[in-house]
């Protein structure tokens, strides 16, 4: 980070003036907005994205709180973990998913995990929709619905049981270390759960991964991702919904995690 903004970290963590904080909450709000708006991005319509930033300012506001400017770590990338936890802590909260797609998501889950234990390879959605007694076409209708409703991302999926109790949201890309203090238990729950999600995520079929590689390591939108792909943004949501199930399933038994917000 720029010396300047350095400095404003050093005396923001030697003195916790209120005014430097502030200077430090107006830096970051365009973090803030990027972070809204791609939660945003699958949301339905009546979601308003000011709603969304102003739930992620409290997120942002905690990482300023928490975050050490002494460690090799940047801000960006311990705060976007916090702000997006925030706005889906929020949105949990007012509980605007229908109760029928959270039930068909759970019931997709549950016939993802049992086939794969019985076939010991991911099921196919002819697999899966005769699993569940429907259509194939309806089983696209319902991923759909719940990629329209769900928050669910692979970001918001779990989090680690540390011996504080809390527990922090873990990333695909990395995991946000506890600076509070020295935890070994958590830290060792941390990178086990990121070598289970990196197994977990290999043994995707190859366009469930390829739509996981290309939208949270290359961060392309849905619609650049279907252009790669030559499907529709629709089918990019299903595929990504799909993997996100999977992936639920598949994580939902370790005995070091557990849903987050469930």
């Amino acid at each position: 980070m720029p010396d300047d903004t350095q400095s404003l970290w050093l005396e923001y963590r030697r003195t916790k003036d209120k005014a430097i904080r502030d200077r430090l909450i107006l830096n970051y709000a365009p973090l803030v907005k990027y972070v809204a708006g791609r939660v945003g991005s699958g949301l339905p319509a009546h979601v308003d994205e000011e709603d969304l930033v102003s739930y992620g300012l409290l997120g942002l506001m905690g990482a300023i709180d928490r975050f050490d400017p002494t460690r090799d770590i940047k801000f960006e990338t311990f705060a976007i973990s916090r702000i997006k936890g925030a706005i889906i802590d929020e949105l949990r909260s007012l509980d605007w998913v229908p109760r029928s797609v959270r039930a068909r998501a759970r019931d997709i889950e549950r016939a993802m995990a049992d086939l794969e234990r019985r076939l010991h390879r991911a099921p196919t959605d002819e697999e899966i929709a005769a699993k569940l007694g429907i259509s194939e076409e309806d089983l696209d209708e319902s991923l759909t619905d719940i990629s329209r409703s769900s928050i669910a991302a692979l970001d918001e999926l779990w989090t680690v049981s540390g011996a504080s109790g809390g527990g922090d949201q873990v990333a695909l890309i990395d995991t946000i270390e506890d600076t509070a203090g020295p935890d070994p238990q958590g830290a060792l729950a941390q990178t086990e759960l990121k070598e289970a999600l990196g197994e977990a995520i290999a043994r995707l079929p190859e366009r469930e991964k390829l739509v996981v590689t290309l939208y949270y390591y290359e961060e392309l939108t849905l619609r650049e991702i279907g252009e790669v792909l030559g499907v529709t943004e629709s089918r990019v949501s299903q595929l990504h919904t799909k993997a996100i199930l999977r992936l639920k399933a598949r994580l939902g038994g370790g005995a070091a995690m557990r849903p987050a917000g469930g």
